[in-house]
């Protein structure tokens, strides 16, 4: 899709709509799409109305059917420029994951007429003036809870056919009563500093604390490769990662991908890794991805994030 051949024009706002809107909780629904952290959306959210309320803010009782998950919308803004071209942006989030995800769908107007538009930029979000989350447009984080949120977001809005490209400054409080889902799965490290030029022994335990699910869970672990860090380990379970064409045997040496199969409650998995920085420093982070099968159900499972070990000098 061909784009402006000239840079946006900056616009101020002109006018901003704030709209406080709140949300109904959504209790955890194994068929929803889990979205990881400072990833986009992967159902190529667009403009969308906000859906209904749930009548109650109580979670979902264990075997009741869970509510569908909602979109929630606000209006954020109307950005100018010349010859009449406009855009008025909205922020949108949805419910239903563990994951805050916002969009910025907008309507584009040129020469009179209304046209599609798409959107990019970053945003951030904050509560009580603390700042709580951030990522790019369309893109998620890591969901802080249950409260009033003011959402300021950096916009550029471009029109299909072209005609508009603008971009500015965007803000909406959004309300949400979504409660904090109890975590399926955790992560835990007996180290939490590496230093340079040692090699320092890392023992990971992944537990899974929900009867949901099943034992299966991918977890990996990956230091900055600029660095030189090695991560190795004597587990069969885990491999540092292959990359490259076939024949190729490269390996990412600063990376780890551990296959657990045997994670249930009450038996957490152990995993041994030693961890050799050269004279530079290097943290190393870990996540887990895990399956929450519903029958023959796709879109099932989700990531959770461990804890990063850091590195000083």
């Amino acid at each position: 899709m061909p784009t402006s051949p000239t840079p946006p024009s900056r616009t101020p706002l002109t006018r901003r709509a704030r709209v406080a809107l709140t949300v109904g909780a959504v209790g955890l629904t194994l068929t929803a799409v889990a979205q990881l952290p400072g990833s986009p959306p992967a159902d190529g959210r667009g403009p969308a109305r906000a859906a209904a309320p749930s009548p109650s803010a109580t979670p979902t009782a264990p075997g009741a059917a869970a509510p569908a998950p909602e979109t929630l919308c606000a209006p954020a803004g109307v950005l100018e420029g010349a010859g009449g071209r406009s855009a008025s942006v909205s922020l949108c989030t949805s419910t239903g994951g563990p994951s805050l995800a916002l969009s910025a769908p907008a309507s584009c107007t040129a020469g009179g007429e209304t046209r599609a538009c798409r959107t990019s930029g970053t945003w951030t979000a904050r509560r009580d003036g603390e700042v709580v989350a951030r990522g790019t447009l369309p893109g998620s984080a890591d969901y802080p809870g249950p409260g009033t949120y003011e959402i300021t977001a950096e916009v550029r809005v471009r029109s299909t056919p072209e005609g508009v490209d603008l971009a500015g400054d965007v803000s909406a409080p959004l309300t949400l009563t979504q409660p904090l889902r109890e975590p399926t799965h955790r992560i835990v490290v007996d180290r939490e500093r590496l230093r340079p030029g040692r090699t320092t022994v890392l023992t990971y335990t992944v537990h899974r604390d929900s009867e949901a699910g099943d034992g299966s869970g991918r977890f990996g672990l990956i230091g900055e490769e600029e660095s030189g860090v090695r991560l190795t380990t004597e587990d069969p379970r885990c491999v540092n990662p292959l990359i490259g064409r076939h024949p190729s045997k490269k390996r990412l040496n600063h990376a780890l991908d551990c296959a657990l199969t045997d994670l249930q409650p009450g038996n957490p998995s152990t995993v041994v890794v030693r961890a050799t920085t050269t004279g530079t420093c290097s943290t190393v982070v870990s996540k887990l991805g895990y399956w929450m099968p519903q029958g023959q159900t796709f879109r099932t499972g989700g990531m959770v994030a461990g804890p990063t070990v850091t590195c000083a000098g």
